[in-house]
């Protein structure tokens, strides 16, 4: 599944100001309720609301290759996420990987994301 982008950095700094957030050891996780969801599913194909997703991970954690490393599992961490639990939609969704996350795999960074996501309460309920 491709996942919509923030591509825009004041959409990321207004999730570090005003966005609910919940921090595990490997990652940190921002939401916050996207303004132009409405307008953006208008102009999807299929006419649906989705959430839009940043992955930061900082140049402290490691050079680009560890960088890139650590965006793939944080990547595949949200897929495995997402495909057991559908999450709520209409959100900013920033995720920002912690120094833990260098050596995790990405069944790690499942579970601190699932418990991340709990304690926001994006979870649909059943």
């Amino acid at each position: 599944m491709k996942f919509r982008a923030i591509c825009e950095n004041h959409l990321y700094q207004k999730a570090y100001a005003k966005g609910k957030r919940a921090v595990t050891p490997a990652v940190a996780v921002y939401i916050l309720p996207d303004y132009a969801a409405k307008r953006l599913a208008k102009e999807n194909p299929q006419k649906q609301t989705v959430n839009r997703y940043g992955l930061t991970v900082s140049v402290k954690l490691g050079g680009a290759t560890v960088r890139s490393r650590v965006r793939r599992i944080l990547r595949e961490g949200l897929r495995a996420v997402e495909k057991k639990r559908p999450l709520k939609v209409g959100f900013l969704v920033v995720i920002a990987a912690r120094s833990a996350a260098v050596n995790m795999k990405s069944t790690d960074i499942e579970g601190y994301l699932s418990s991340a996501f709990a304690a926001l309460n994006m979870y649909k309920p059943l």
